[in-house]
C-alpha cells in the first residue's frame, strides 16, 4: 500500500455565531498533515455500509493516527470538504470513510 497522497485536517472549534455581527466569526485552523492512501469507495461496499449509494465516498488510510478534533479534511489540492462518516481503528493503521459536505 502506497502512501502517496497528502490529506490536510482542518478545525472549526474557534468558529462561533456573534449575534451582534449576526453571523459566524473565527477562523479554520490547520491541524495536522499526513500521508494516506486514498480509494474510492465502491457502489455495493457503499450500499452495504451506508444503505444507500453516496456519490464522492472515499476510504482514507493513515498509518499515523488521526488528529484528536478535527471538521473536515482535504485530500490533495482539491478545493473539496469532506466530512467523516465512520472510522475504523485497527492495530496497524485508521481507516477513515468520508464523503463530500
Amino acid at each position: 500500500m502506497r502512501l502517496d497522497t497528502v490529506v490536510k485536517f482542518y478545525s472549526e472549534s474557534e468558529r462561533h455565531y456573534d449575534p451582534k455581527a449576526h453571523g459566524y466569526v473565527g477562523g479554520v485552523t490547520l491541524v495536522a498533515t499526513v500521508m494516506a492512501n486514498i480509494t474510492e469507495l465502491g457502489t455495493n461496499r457503499s450500499t452495504e455500509l451506508l444503505g444507500s449509494y453516496t456519490a464522492n465516498s472515499k476510504v482514507v488510510r493513515l498509518v499515523d493516527s488521526v488528529p484528536p478534533k478535527w471538521s473536515y479534511l482535504m485530500i490533495g489540492d482539491i478545493d473539496k470538504k469532506y466530512r467523516l462518516q465512520t472510522s475504523r481503528q485497527t492495530q496497524k493503521m485508521t481507516s477513515l470513510l468520508v464523503g463530500e459536505g
